[in-house]
């Protein structure tokens, strides 16, 4: 069986952290905790869990802080957690086979990363990370933030799922600040940093600076495809924050180009006639989402709304604006075979026996 150093990097995470640690404790054979300069109770909790707590000066650098913290490790594999992050019972025992029977030929071991979750605490965004990595590789943690764990050779899926259960809103602006940080020092950013620095702008509503640096990554032809997916996604967001539908239309179409149409691209061009009130042709473009199925293994983000949903529930709309009822209610009612206490659902049913109709 293998061993497995569980490596961290914290700053004030007292709320979260025993949390964590809770969940993995009995699975690791090491725990290691970089503090990068905490000032509440975070280190005191963790020395309840390990000894091996180490302090790192913060210099506006993830990659180098994750990096100090796997030298430390001595066991054959290396799990990455962060502090918000947690293991439910079913994925820890779906671990716990794993360590048991991993082969020693992996390298690294991928797996679902559920981060996103609606008001039923249902899961709406998840993807894969590479999460378990041979230590003898020392693989390395690249860029500055929003940073990856750039492994290779024998990668495998797993079905074991880290829970990401945030408690606090992340500190504004701070990953943006890195970004400007370094590029006032005349630091290039890499085709993935042009990537996530212009999320970054979009996210603190600087729209045109967004669309600059989120045409300059998707003109380097370099991108994965999976970014240049979202990409077109962020970019049509900025037009409709901007007004301008030409571009937010085009820029929609010209997802298309990375890959077979996705759920997300079809509802989001469905959005763009629901609010020109073309209603038949945000059918078309609803009903086409619904054709498409859910990837098992991609590596990409999976928005698992857009999977039924969503589409249905847009539907329902349009056709209740088109005076179908009949066919709203139809497309309420699948809707409500994937979320059946959903606000939407329950408000469109009450809403249906208002007009009696239901």
């Amino acid at each position: 069986m293998i061993t497995i150093s569980l490596c961290m990097i914290v700053k004030d995470e007292e709320e979260v952290i025993g949390r964590c640690l809770n969940s993995i404790k009995d699975i690791v054979d090491e725990i290691i905790i970089v503090d990068t300069g905490s000032t509440d109770n975070t280190k005191e909790i963790i020395k309840e869990y390990t000894d091996k707590v180490f302090d790192f000066k913060w210099i506006d650098d993830f990659s180098k802080a994750r990096n100090y913290s796997f030298s430390m490790a001595t066991k054959d594999f290396v799990l990455w957690l962060d502090a918000d992050d947690v293991l439910l019972q079913k994925d820890r025992d779906k671990f716990k086979k794993l360590k048991q029977n991993l082969d020693n030929k992996v390298d690294a071991v991928m797996m679902k990363y559920n981060v996103g979750f609606d008001e039923g605490g249902n899961v709406t965004l998840s993807y894969f990370r590479e999460r378990l990595s041979k230590r003898v590789n020392n693989n390395q943690w690249m860029e500055p933030v929003h940073e990856y764990l750039n492994v290779g050779g024998n990668i495998i899926n797993s079905d074991i799922c880290i829970t990401h259960k945030k408690e606090r809103k992340p500190a504004g602006g701070r990953n943006l600040l890195i970004y400007e940080k370094n590029i006032a020092k005349g630091i290039n950013l890499t085709t993935r940093g042009l990537y996530y620095y212009a999320r970054e702008l979009f996210y603190n509503g600087r729209y045109d600076e967004a669309i600059i640096y989120f045409k300059r990554f998707l003109n380097t032809e370099a991108g994965w495809i999976e970014d240049n997916i979202n990409a077109c996604y962020n970019l049509s967001n900025c037009y409709q924050n901007k007004k301008d539908k030409k571009n937010r239309l085009n820029i929609l179409l010209k997802s298309f180009e990375y890959d077979i149409p996705r759920p997300e691209g079809c509802c989001k061009i469905g959005d763009y006639y629901l609010d020109d009130k073309n209603y038949e042709k945000a059918i078309f473009w609803y009903k086409l989402a619904l054709e498409l199925e859910k990837p098992v293994d991609s590596l990409g983000f999976i928005s698992h709304d857009y999977f039924g949903y969503i589409p249905c529930i847009q539907l329902c709309v349009c056709y209740d604006k088109l005076g179908n009822t009949k066919e709203a209610i139809k497309y309420n009612d699948k809707a409500a075979e994937y979320k059946p206490n959903d606000s939407s659902v329950v408000y469109n049913k009450s809403y249906f026996k208002s007009i009696g109709e239901e």
